[in-house]
Formats: structure tokens, sequence, C-alpha cells
């Protein structure tokens, strides 16, 4: 089945470098507003600027003038600079090298199931922590532990067989088979069909402040 996506995953942004400035200036300038519990209408008033300039350049849909930035840094108190930060902010990359990974220990882990974080990238500008795993269980088991969490999850399945279940759903996974799910409702390992077993567990969930 092909399905058409609502986002290129290999696209490479080719809008204007100006207009991500203003959508990077909009989200400080509104930030800074929500920070200080300032209305729309108060900065307004603060700044001499209409109400409807105010929201396109909160919205990112216009270049505002320096003069203007200077306007709003000082109703805000912050300074002009402090605009930027979200436009200059590195975007950082974790590489991870074979066997590197971080060995956890999660809720109801027994000997020889191991949990393996893959990299980690805290607070970032796209609101999203994502976690990958790299799971193996080598050993028979008949009691496994039972996650839940928030989020959303992929699983991709690399080595082995395993049932999963997912609320009361039960999955059979093989090699090259993913499982994508709501981590909301109960889920793990049902039963080793065939071992040893590995799988790429992805979590997915929004930051907070």
């Amino acid at each position: 089945m092909v399905t058409n996506l609502t986002q290129d995953p290999h696209s490479v942004r080719t809008g204007e470098r100006e207009k991500v400035l203003e959508v990077a200036i909009g989200r400080e300038v509104r930030a800074f507003r929500k920070q200080q519990n300032i209305t729309v209408a108060e900065l307004a008033q603060l700044t001499g600027l209409s109400i409807g300039m105010l929201s396109k350049i909160e919205n990112g849909n216009t270049s505002p003038s320096l003069t203007t930035l200077q306007s709003l840094a000082d109703a805000l108190s912050v300074p002009l600079t402090s605009f930027f930060r979200q436009f200059e902010e590195r975007r950082e990359a974790v590489h991870t090298k074979a066997g590197e990974g971080v060995e956890l220990e999660r809720e109801g882990t027994r000997a020889d199931h191991q949990y393996n974080l893959l990299g980690h990238i805290g607070a970032n500008g796209s609101g999203v922590i994502v976690e990958p795993y790299l799971i193996t269980l080598t050993v028979e088991s008949d009691v496994f532990p039972t996650f839940q969490h928030g989020g959303i999850e992929t699983i991709y399945m690399l080595e082995g067989e395993v049932d999963y279940r997912h609320g009361d759903q039960i999955y059979p996974l093989t090699p090259g088979d993913t499982l994508f799910f709501d981590a909301d409702a109960p889920h793990g390992p049902e039963r080793l069909v065939s071992l040893p077993a590995r799988y790429i567990s992805v979590i997915s969930y929004p930051q907070t402040n």
C-alpha cells in the first residue's frame, strides 16, 4: 500500500531564509509576551503598534523593522537580540557507535533482557523528545513487564520472533515488521517465539518546560 506523506522526510527546506527568520521572531515575541502575562492589546498600547500588526508579527506573516523590534524589546524589557535566539539555535545530532548505547534497567527488566538507549536530545525547537532503544531478549521467560506511558512508540523487528501485546491485541512480529502505537495503552512482549530477539523501539512524546 502506498500512502502520500504530508511531509517529505528527505526534502530540504527551500523557503526563503527571511520567512524562517520571521517565524522565529514571531515565536519569541509571543513567548515573552505570555511569560509576562501581557495581552496583545496591552502590548499594542505599549508599543504604539496596531493589534493587527502584532498578530502578523507573532504569526510570522510580516518582517518587522529594526525600529519595531526595538519598540517590542523595550516594552517587554528584553534585549533586542533575544528575538533571534531560536533562529540562531544550534541543531544537534547524536552519533552512537556500535556497542556504545547506554544500558538501562527499566521496571521489570530481567537478566539477559537488555535495553540500550541509542541517543537522546533534550529540549529542542521541535517540541518533541525522541528516545530510540535497542532491545535484546535472549532468555525464555513466562513473565514480562507491562509498560504504559505517554507518547507514541514505534517498534521495528530486527531478529527473532515475538508476540507483542498492545491493549487487548496480540501482534506476531518477525524481522522487518513494524508496530506503531499509542504508548498510553498497556504494552510489552507477550511471548518469545524465536530467540534471540532484537528490535528497535522509538518513543516520542511532547517536551515539557
